[in-house]
């Protein structure tokens, strides 16, 4: 029996001993998965056509022999609020508290009914052990809260029978209940069933109602089980893997005349075994794929053998992504967990979208922009609503508070699938679930069902689906639990335990499964991830309110029997397999930090003679330079592009732009990439400079030209409140500016334009003649020079020119904070290397373009910085020695000049590629 599979050796067993009597037989498995492999083993066993004999789960056989339908747990918890509602007097809790206690409790009855306890017993237990914990011999210590606490405890019976009771008259069940009643009705089952044949097969744990039901049938003869453990494991007394066999083996009565079968010896055959640690989880996926490539290219492209178990389902995701290209065929066995799932990501999105609007304001039914731009940029939106043009307006616009009323204005063709999306929620809980499911069904009629990507996507959105009309039919049924606040909790409480079911061809190509759905099967190559503490086994976690020491005493699992069981499925996982890969995270820092699983440490410890075992640490290939510079050589195209800016105008900042990074200038300039536009929820530097610029020139503009009075700037002083709240509805559209932040922002941007007013208005006290002779005057000049290959036009936007003291002064305003250094400068040589001279180059171009203008008087150029107002108008300067030139003179414009030719000639050289500055 060496390299035959399990469910192989059991198709012998069927054909060789119940050949006569198939349709009398019926095949018990752990689950229903392993039913599809074993009818394949009997189909290439068969010599001639047969019929099948009945197979199906355990926890199908149960429900039979109960007579009981399953129920599952969130309709069970609806129904245990019922009862919890007409057995409580005073203090119900809404469903939310409720359920957070009740689902554990749940738990608990479910055990005490698996291994057939006396309910009373244990419940009295607890209510006896809680009574201790607060036992005093003083009474009036004991609060109300302590006393409402012991009442729960006592309670706990009438919880349980009420319960009970109920389930049994509606002929439904949860799977403890149903098991207890299976055992009750044991007797009568195997009488009306005589002429019934049983075999159990690949078991390994089995809780006390299943021992029950399984010994009663071989007593009776109708019945046999088949084990699957290896020889090393049932000897090791100590062997977690054999721990229920051995018991099993020393006490059931059916083995002291009956033979232990099976007892294999797979598991000391050749095996190669290789333990792989890389850093983080994700790097798992990365070789997972590197395994199957390698093993699909040594197979023909075979990998029907092959199975990839994950020990922590996250990793479905990002494995199926790193899976190589010749994987054709591909079944996924597992529980994937709803939360990651995007369907329900979106289901998410829309409950906080509407939940906030309707605790914001139910009536005007407010929506934040972030919510609403989530939900149109969602994957599964974006390509079905159309609303593109609809996320430029809101960013545009900056609309940070919008009406439902306003977004169904803003976007009127919107489709179906808009309107669903952003219609208003009632507060009528059936209702929001039809709105949903109309929502998903919209989704899946627009998804191709034969691009495979979307096929996936597809089993997202169906599962979601049934969960959310799963809830239509709860809460029909269910009137006194309406209201949104309850219904999103239970829908994030159904999402924990919701699944994704992916639909695939379980006995074609690549397996991949989740632990208990490997259960009875066998393969040649297995790939284990996550093989860690906390993720394989899986941990201690006392979900119950039963002690650990209780639980001991009364033969009920604890951590030590699950333990044992996720040590079972490991080793059987490799008891008949021949290539093994243990993928194990080695990150031992952070909060994705791993340890090395036991079972990798007792795979060294208890090695095999026949085994190879080898280690090896994955680390992702690094490249020697992480960046490589983005290098673009100059086509016929750019320079045709930068002809047309040298016609157009090279603005200063365009300059300091190719100085700062030429790949810069190279995406703004010559490709015209411009950034995105976003929602400014709060006000932005940029913004705020824009808003106080935009102040100033429409509170100075009625002056332009004429000699400036202290009446003037008075008169100015008293319309700043109005100016720069227009400038905010310019500049900042429909964001909010009444609260927060803004408010701050525009509090600061009045306070800058009165500070400068009030500068304004000192030195025309103390005598200064100042006439101002344009405002954000747009200036001009060609540069001609023998060192370029043509003219150049050099174009910008000056923000103030005047005349002081019959002195022409060009004065660029910066809201942030600007020193003295910044504009003074000791060597022309190297200007236009350094980033750090950018203001020098930008308020000297300014000079260069109003020189003709200037008739003959002396100029300056400099900055007014609204974050060093105290120092005033900081003019260029250029230190000669000792001597400090703030006057424009003819000779430093020609220094500025060569500088700004080595520049531009380095711009519009043919042969200078752009090169991107790390």
């Amino acid at each position: 029996m060496a390299n035959t599979t399990f469910l192989q050796q059991i198709a012998q067993v069927i054909l060789n001993e119940y050949s006569d009597k198939l349709s009398d037989t019926i095949i018990i498995l752990p689950n229903r998965r392993a039913k599809v492999f074993l009818i394949d083993a009997l189909k290439k066993q068969a010599s001639k056509t047969i019929f099948s004999p009945e197979i199906i789960s355990i926890e199908d056989f149960v429900q039979d022999l109960a007579g009981i339908r399953s129920i599952d747990s969130v309709e069970l918890l609806f129904e245990f609020y019922t009862i919890y509602l007409e057995i409580t007097d005073k203090d119900k809790e809404p469903f939310e508290t409720f359920a957070n206690w009740a689902k554990t409790l749940l738990q608990d009855f479910n055990e005490i009914d698996r291994y057939l306890l006396e309910p009373d017993k244990v419940l009295k237990y607890l209510e006896n052990i809680k009574e201790i914990e607060h036992w005093s011999v003083d009474v009036d210590k004991r609060t109300d809260l302590i006393d409402k606490y012991l009442i729960f405890w006592k309670k706990l019976p009438l919880y349980y029978h009420s319960l009970y009771q109920y389930l049994l008259e509606k002929g439904v069940g949860y799977q403890g209940l149903i098991y207890r009643e299976a055992v009750r009705n044991l007797n009568h089952f195997s009488e009306t069933k005589k002429d019934k044949n049983y075999i159990f097969a690949g078991f390994n744990a089995l809780n006390q109602a299943e021992e029950k039901i399984v010994q009663h049938l071989l007593a009776l003869d109708k019945a046999k089980i088949y084990w699957d453990i290896d020889e090393v494991f049932l000897r090791d007394k100590y062997h977690d893997t054999g721990l229920f066999q051995r018991r099993f083996q020393s006490e059931w009565p059916y083995y002291k005349t009956n033979p232990y079968e099976w007892i294999t010896t797979d598991y000391q055959q050749d095996k190669n075994i290789q333990v792989i640690g890389t850093p983080k989880s994700i790097g798992q996926a990365k070789i997972v794929g590197d395994i199957i490539e390698k093993h699909s290219n040594d197979n023909n492209g075979q990998l029907q053998n092959v199975a990839v178990v994950l020990g922590e389902e996250s990793l479905l995701l990002p494995i199926l992504y790193s899976l190589p290209s010749n994987v054709d065929a591909l079944n996924i066995t597992m529980g994937f967990s709803s939360k990651n799932n995007p369907a329900q990501l979106l289901m998410a999105k829309l409950f906080k979208m509407h939940t906030n609007a309707l605790s914001r304001n139910a009536s005007s039914y407010v929506l934040y922009y972030k919510d609403v731009l989530d939900i149109l940029t969602h994957p599964l939106m974006e390509p079905f609503v159309n609303a593109s043009e609809l996320v430029n307006r809101i960013n545009q616009n900056n609309y940070t508070f919008i009406l439902q009323k306003k977004i169904l204005e803003l976007h009127p063709n919107g489709n179906e699938l808009f309107q669903l999306l952003f219609q208003k929620w009632d507060t009528n809980s059936v209702t929001v679930l039809e709105n949903l499911s109309r929502i998903l069904l919209l989704i899946k009629s627009n998804l191709s069902r034969d691009n495979e990507e979307e096929k996936i996507t597809n089993a997202f959105v169906y599962s979601i689906f049934k969960v959310i009309n799963q809830l239509i039919s709860y809460f029909s049924s269910h009137e006194n639990i309406d209201n949104i606040d309850t219904l999103y909790a239970i829908y994030k409480q159904v999402i924990d335990v919701a699944e994704v079911s992916f639909e695939g061809e379980p006995l074609n190509g690549l397996q991949i499964m989740g632990v208990l759905e490997s259960r009875v099967l066998d393969f040649e190559t297995v790939i284990i991830t996550s093989v860690n503490e906390g993720k394989f086994p899986a941990g201690k976690s006392m979900n119950s309110f039963i002690p650990y020491d209780v639980k001991r005493e009364l033969g009920l699992p604890t951590f030590k029997e699950k333990d044992a069981i996720y040590t079972y499925h490991f080793y059987h996982l490799l008891q008949r397999a021949k290539n093994v890969y243990l993928l194990y995270n080695s990150d031992s820092e952070g909060l994705d930090a791993g340890e090395k699983s036991r079972f990798i440490t007792q795979l060294e410890v208890e090695k095999q003679p026949k085994h190879n075992l080898s280690f090896q640490i994955y680390n992702a290939d690094v490249p020697d330079i992480a960046h490589q510079p983005i290098i673009v050589p100059k086509s016929e195209s750019v320079m045709q592009r930068l002809r047309e800016i040298a016609e157009k105008g090279f603005s200063p900042s365009s300059l300091t732009a190719y100085i700062r990074n030429p790949i810069q200038f190279y995406f703004q300039r010559i490709l015209r990439i411009s950034e995105t536009d976003e929602v400014e929820e709060n006000i932005a530097v940029n913004t705020l400079g824009t808003i106080i610029h935009g102040a100033l020139e429409e509170l100075y503009k009625p002056l332009i030209g004429k000699i400036l009075i202290e009446n003037d700037i008075k008169i100015c002083i008293k319309n700043i409140d109005e100016e720069v709240l227009i400038q905010f509805k310019k500049e900042y559209k429909e964001g909010d500016i009444k609260k927060g932040r803004n408010l701050l922002a525009y509090e600061v941007a009045k306070r800058n334009v009165l500070n400068f007013l009030k500068t304004e208005l000192e030195a025309i006290q103390k005598g200064d003649q100042i006439q101002i002779i344009a405002l954000e005057s747009k200036l001009e000049r060609v540069l001609e020079h023998p060192n370029l290959p043509f003219p150049v036009k050099i174009a910008g936007n000056v923000d103030r020119i005047e005349n002081r003291n019959g002195k022409i002064r060009i004065i660029d305003y910066k809201t942030g904070k600007v020193e003295k250094g910044s504009v003074t400068l000791k060597f022309w040589k190297g200007l236009t290397e350094d980033i750090s001279s950018d203001k020098i180059i930008q308020i000297l171009a300014y000079a260069f373009m109003y020189e003709p203008q200037s008739n003959g008087l002396e100029m300056e150029a400099g900055i007014i910085s609204f974050k060093n107002l105290k120092s005033g108008f900081l003019p260029f300067n250029y230190k000669a020695g000792k001597e400090v030139i703030e006057v424009i003179s003819p000779e430093i414009m020609s220094n500025y000049l060569e500088e700004i030719v080595i520049l531009l000639n380095e711009i519009v050289n043919v042969d200078v590629a752009f090169e991107e500055k790390v």
